[in-house]
């Protein structure tokens, strides 16, 4: 007889993933299904939510094959996915319109609008965080304003795990983690802010019911084409992020992890309700119950790397395609043969504008001090540099807050390159580890549906056997050099904003 299995979903934003772990959380399968990103006008980004659902099916389906009779065994399925995205639902559960994504940034006057028209620290007061465009709110003004016809007929809004979700079960569910970021919630109260949503127009009804993320709330459906069986609990999971924090063991107090994927996040556990009263840092409610967590988004972390790559190493990509190897090997490669601070060249890393500490989604990527001097290997350096710089913004204001790691949990495509793992140690001041799990977010998916099988009390005894890398300890010569650059980066967006603002209208 098989033991007991877990089946863990992570809709992302360049694919979903798919794991099948035993109880113990060994993995068993994994599968990725890609899809593609729309940007029909610069600073948008939408997707069909119709992709989601197809690789989600196909995935369960490949993985499933991979390990014979394993669908008799599932005992708990855990999702987790992208943050903020709106999904406009009719009454029939059909989608009014592609789902706006977290990364999309149109909604920059409808937030001043309704941040005016509530209040900024009422907004703060009531939800932790100040109304941003990529936040699920303000999507649903624009649409209000400029597709009226998308929002006759609505009757749900769901988060993308949710769409999800709902095309499994049949149901309409969400978790405390992710509906934090919505514009919604009152994180403080862990409910949905009836305020809120008066002050957006939006019926109460409208939105899914919410559970604490390992709470089991519904159970899947017959999906034709789907070998799941229906009858399988499925947990309330959490937004990718809250879900990452629970896959690096990020659960007490104190604990703080950066994750470099397309995205970049700082995040630290915290045991009591501590908004940032200025609004630079998120406050979430955490996948454990309560609990809440501290939170630093860089927009284009990886996406900026990538961007570079897609732009201007095609000869990398090339030649990496010709022999096997991974591109971004070789663009690293390069970076490590330049010194610390890339010979004076500084990169914005703002490529779909900012979040964290710069709430701005007019800012705009850039490189500065360029000389005929710097090479490609320059830019890739300043741009792994530029992006770190960022990440570091969020430590420090953590640090602020009473927050001070000796130790941060990396994890995520950056995290993977040892390279980069030492210049995050010597740009943070700190040393540098990593799960010897690497899969993320749908890892944390996992483990909440294990506690939601049983196999588990509660979220913490579920992380307390995670284990981790070596840490990597800064170097104060290289720190030094970093702490030269870093100071001329933070100088960089006070001076330019104006014109990025400009720019941006």
């Amino acid at each position: 007889m098989m033991d007991s299995l877990l089946l863990g979903i992570d809709v992302g934003t360049t694919g979903t993933k798919v794991l099948l772990t035993s109880t113990r959380g060994e993995v068993l399968a994994e599968a990725v299904n890609e899809y593609p990103l729309s940007t029909p006008r610069p600073q948008w980004a939408e997707q069909d939510p119709e992709d989601w659902w197809q690789a989600t099916v196909r995935g369960i389906v490949q993985v499933l094959e991979l390990v014979p009779d394993s669908e008799k065994a599932v005992a708990c399925v855990g999702l987790t996915g992208q943050m903020h995205g709106m999904v406009l639902l009719d009454s029939k559960g059909v989608p009014r319109r592609p789902a706006i994504l977290w990364n999309d940034q149109r909604t920059g006057q409808e937030c001043e609008d309704l941040t005016q028209r509530i209040g900024a620290p009422r907004v703060l007061e009531l939800t932790g965080n100040p109304i941003l465009p990529g936040f699920t709110a303000p999507k649903v003004e624009w649409v209000r304003r400029h597709e009226p016809e998308a929002l006759e007929g609505a009757s749900k809004i769901l988060l993308p795990k949710d769409y999800v979700r709902y095309r499994l079960t049949g149901e309409f569910h969400s978790d405390v983690a992710d509906a934090s970021g919505t514009s919604l919630f009152n994180v403080g109260e862990r409910c949905w802010s009836g305020e809120m949503l008066d002050a957006f127009g939006i019926p109460m009804n409208w939105m899914p019911e919410v559970h604490e993320s390992a709470e089991v709330c519904c159970s899947t459906v017959a999906v034709p084409g789907c070998s799941l069986p229906a009858g399988i609990p499925v947990v309330a999971g959490a937004g990718d992020q809250a879900a990452q924090g629970v896959g690096a063991g990020i659960v007490e107090e104190g604990h703080i992890s950066a994750t470099f994927g397309t995205s970049g996040v700082v995040f630290a556990a915290s045991d009591s309700y501590r908004a940032d009263n200025l609004g630079r840092l998120h406050t979430f409610c955490h996948a454990v119950p309560n609990k809440w967590h501290m939170m630093g988004v860089v927009l284009s972390a990886g996406g900026s790397l990538r961007w570079f790559r897609d732009a201007l190493c095609r000869d990398e990509v090339l030649e990496a395609s010709s022999s096997g190897v991974d591109p971004y090997e070789l663009m690293v490669a390069g970076a490590a043969e330049i010194a610390a601070g890339s010979e004076g060249l500084v990169f914005l890393p703002y490529l779909t504008g900012e979040r964290t500490p710069h709430p701005d989604p007019d800012a705009r990527g850039a490189f500065v001090g360029l000389t005929l001097r710097h090479e490609r290997r320059h830019m890739v350096r300043a741009v792994m540099e530029g992006i770190t710089f960022a990440m570091r913004d969020s430590l420090e204001l953590m640090r602020e807050l009473g927050v001070s790691p000796s130790e941060v949990r990396a994890s995520g495509g950056g995290a993977e390159s040892s390279y980069w793992r030492q210049m995050m140690a010597d740009i943070f001041h700190c040393s540098i580890t990593t799960s010897a799990v690497p899969q993320g977010a749908a890892h944390g998916a996992v483990l909440l549906a294990a506690v939601g099988a049983g196999a588990f009390p509660d979220v913490e005894d579920a992380c307390s056997n995670l284990s981790w890398t070596r840490p990597l300890q800064p170097n104060a010569d290289l720190a030094s050099a970093y702490d030269a650059s870093y100071g001329r980066y933070r100088q960089l967006y006070p001076a330019l904003s104006a014109d990025f603002r400009a720019a941006g209208r």
